[in-house]
């Protein structure tokens, strides 16, 4: 009896890995809940919905995929302890994520160290530059949208601007490239405000915005603070016209800013404005097939940030059909060798020295207008 059941635990531990082989595991963190949860309930619906979607059609390379999804409530403690767990307990391949720059900022460094891929959904140029080996983003870049914003700045006119960015990691790295790229694209800043993520009223700012000479006003953040800006805008009767980042490219902030968002304009990617996009564009097929999805499946509106999940999980998936190996370093390896991917916040092409993989050409110039997105030509 004893020899038996020696036997049969023996036959059970040859079993377990073969079982767990039949299965690829990749991690998720998003801000579900928290101050981001704009942004991160959308991606986490966006994992969970592909899961399901890529094992009905077999999986990858014939393996189910399981996504482990951690919440980081938009705390960076929380994210550095999900981090933790999948590399330590859950034994991911890959992870995608974080929703937020500054939790991707303080954790990108462990996945360097445990040699793990790292697909952000953050946008902050400072998560891939310097390259770092193991680490990429899939969010069109703060350089790529200022550049985007100053030509039309241009276009409008437009010669001297204000900026009020949010004291975060997205809205500090994205004052950083508007000081940056401003002298050489003709532009003059001629105030500078900051106001912090939890502020709830910047009347203070914009009254020294108001004396300042600007033509217009350029805001760099993500919500709650946009809205409140765009509001106390109308409420101190400030007739400059206001641009946004692509850090507010969800229906929430037209929910959130109300009448107050009629006439903003800012660059953002093509999935919300799919439909009148050029049937030409590659992006047109794959973005309306999203949109599609998601909406039945969730009954709300599709949103920028969703579609960071769908290309973040898609390319992992590239890679390790690549590869055809779910190894942490073949899927490094191959997602550095990816190009002409077509997904929804634009055409990838990474390479060594390119972790990003999208340029200028990601963006597209909307106008909020009777409370929805149109895309100026």
């Amino acid at each position: 009896m004893r020899l038996f059941i020696v036997t049969l635990w023996c036959i059970g531990l040859s079993v377990l890995p073969a079982l767990g082989d039949d299965t690829i595991r990749i991690g998720a963190i998003v801000s579900a809940t928290g101050p981001a949860s704009f942004l991160g309930e959308p991606e986490k619906n966006t994992a969970l919905m592909l899961q399901d979607k890529i094992n009905s059609q077999g999986g990858i390379l014939g393996k189910k995929i399981e996504i482990v999804i951690y919440d980081d409530e938009t705390d960076v403690n929380k994210a550095v302890l999900a981090t933790e767990k999948l590399l330590k307990k859950d034994k991911v391949v890959a992870v995608i994520g974080p929703t937020t720059s500054g939790c991707c900022l303080a954790v990108e460094d462990k996945y360097d160290k445990a040699q793990i891929p790292l697909v952000s959904m953050a946008a902050s140029e400072k998560i891939v530059k310097p390259v770092k080996k193991w680490v990429y983003n899939v969010a069109p870049l703060d350089r790529h949208a200022v550049a985007k914003l100053y030509k039309f700045l241009r276009t409008k006119g437009i010669r001297k601007i204000a900026i009020i960015t949010v004291s975060d990691g997205f809205g500090q790295s994205g004052r950083e490239v508007l000081k940056e790229l401003a002298p050489g694209m003709g532009i003059e800043i001629t105030a500078d405000e900051v106001y912090g993520p939890k502020d709830t009223d910047m009347t203070a700012q914009l009254t020294k915005i108001k004396g300042s000479g600007a033509e217009g006003i350029v805001c760099w953040g993500t919500n709650p603070g946009p809205a409140i800006i765009a509001k106390n805008r109308v409420q101190l009767g400030i007739t400059l016209p206001l641009f946004m980042s692509h850090g507010v490219a969800s229906k929430k902030f037209i929910e959130l800013a109300g009448d107050a968002a009629e006439g903003i304009y800012l660059p953002a990617g093509r999935l919300l404005i799919a439909d009148q996009i050029p049937d030409s564009n590659p992006q047109k097929k794959i973005l309306l097939q999203y949109k599609k999805e998601y909406e039945t499946r969730f009954k709300s509106p599709v949103s920028t940030f969703g579609g960071h999940a769908w290309d973040s999980l898609f390319l992992v998936e590239r890679a390790i059909e690549m590869g055809k190996s779910a190894d942490p370093a073949s899927i490094r390896d191959n997602l550095e060798k990816i190009t002409g991917f077509v997904g929804t916040a634009g055409v990838f092409n990474y390479s060594p020295s390119n972790h990003n993989g999208l340029d200028e050409n990601a963006f597209e110039i909307v106008v909020i207008e009777k409370g929805e997105w149109k895309r100026v030509k």
